[in-house]
């Protein structure tokens, strides 16, 4: 049953435990596009190049793609709750080193800690949500994926209030609500049951050896070039002011929200996975040319309008990763973050990089180019995937105790 259909009564009614872990995983979130309305004032008070400050990007993703490798791994030796402690534990520490920094690469090297401890949190954050919460797994994964749109949205709009006194503030803010999320975790959290198998490390290396997996894996790749060429780069491109570029973003965000929460199952629902998939990766293409040669104003619409197709995609893509395999879904799902959070971590170092050697234009001729090539695949492998894609398994999410950034 959809869980819009039932009524918000059964997401509403749950443990404390679970309010915890969700407005965590809501300031978690946020972490991802904090910087973003701030980048231009974090360059201009470290006196760095939009290159340089781009690596924030860069380092917390990088990090975060082995992380996929280790996630797994840890938890299933020491537990979800503990996992979680360790990774909010982890983003306290780094969050309030970064805003100590004095140097770009202090910074670059202080989000990097950063990205570890948020892969650890959000990794766990599903899985405990839906072990605890009451209403059902469908109820679970709504509130789980509710935090993830809201984090997305609010962290643009905080980095640039806070950021708007100090490029510093953001961080400071981030390291005191994680604190508080660390606090309410432990006291509220009780201890998760001990996984019945213990994941290896190479376990998410060897569930890519499915070739539906591996399609998908790779057609994310390409998209998520895409999607942090937006992220990361066009704030560059916008120059505004913290609260005007954070206004754009939050909007975008909100698109990306209600897109994938609210849309995306509904039309996979309708047309299956593979037809929603190629249907948003073509207008996003085009959406982000138009965002590299327009003017300011189709700059900005477009900038916020990539949410709807970005919120699209990712549940799909979410979906695809976890029903084309017969892999455990937490391994299917760090092998396919493994490969997909590399690209995160290119794009904001080869956008700022691409736009030095030809113009301003060409980083988003690029972004589109890939984009195209992740429907490519799609498309080629279209066989490898059709079985399960065709008939998408929101049930499959439920198990799933290592989906970084679900949607």
């Amino acid at each position: 049953m959809d869980p819009f259909d039932a009524g918000a009564g059964g997401i509403l009614r749950q443990p404390k435990a679970v309010w915890a872990t969700a407005g965590a995983s809501v300031v978690a979130f946020m972490g991802i596009g904090l910087v973003d309305p701030i980048l231009p004032s974090i360059a201009r008070g470290l006196d760095a190049t939009a290159g340089q400050v781009s690596l924030l990007f860069t380092s917390y993703f990088l990090i975060t793609a082995v992380a996929m490798l280790l996630t797994g791994f840890v938890s299933s030796r020491i537990g979800g709750r503990r996992t979680l402690l360790l990774g909010l534990a982890l983003v306290v520490v780094f969050a309030g080193l970064a805003g100590t920094s004095d140097t770009v690469g202090q910074l670059v090297g202080f989000r990097a800690g950063w990205g570890l401890g948020n892969a650890l949190f959000v990794s766990t954050a599903l899985a405990v949500i839906v072990g605890a919460a009451a209403g059902g797994s469908a109820a679970a994964i709504l509130l789980y994926e509710s935090a993830l749109g809201l984090g997305m949205a609010c962290g643009p709009l905080l980095g640039a209030v806070l950021g708007n006194v100090s490029w510093r503030y953001p961080f400071f803010g981030t390291a005191t609500l994680m604190a508080i999320g660390f606090l309410c975790i432990a006291a509220f959290l009780k201890g998760q049951p001990q996984p019945a198998r213990r994941t290896s490390v190479l376990d998410p290396l060897k569930a890519l050896g499915h070739g539906g997996l591996a399609s998908v894996a790779v057609s994310a790749f390409f998209y998520n070039y895409t999607f942090f060429t937006v992220l990361a780069f066009t704030p560059f491109v916008l120059d505004m002011t913290p609260y005007r570029s954070g206004a754009v973003f939050f909007g975008w965000g909100v698109l990306l929200a209600v897109f994938s929460v609210i849309v995306a199952p509904r039309m996979q629902a309708r047309f299956g996975s593979l037809k929603v998939l190629g249907g948003s990766l073509a207008p996003l293409a085009a959406d982000v040319l138009v965002l590299g040669y327009g003017n300011h104003t189709a700059a900005v619409v477009c900038t916020i309008l990539s949410g709807a197709f970005i919120g699209v995609n990712n549940t799909v893509y979410t979906e695809l990763a976890l029903g084309v395999s017969d892999a455990p879904r937490p391994v299917a799902s760090a092998g396919y973050n493994f490969v997909r959070w590399f690209a995160a971590a290119a794009a904001p170092y080869f956008a700022p990089r691409i736009e030095e050697w030809t113009d301003i234009h060409v980083p988003f001729v690029v972004a589109a180019v890939t984009a195209v090539l992740g429907a490519l695949v799609v498309v080629v492998r279209r066989r490898a995937l059709t079985d399960e894609a065709e008939e998408p398994e929101p049930a499959h999410v439920t198990e799933d105790g290592v989906d970084v950034y679900a949607n």
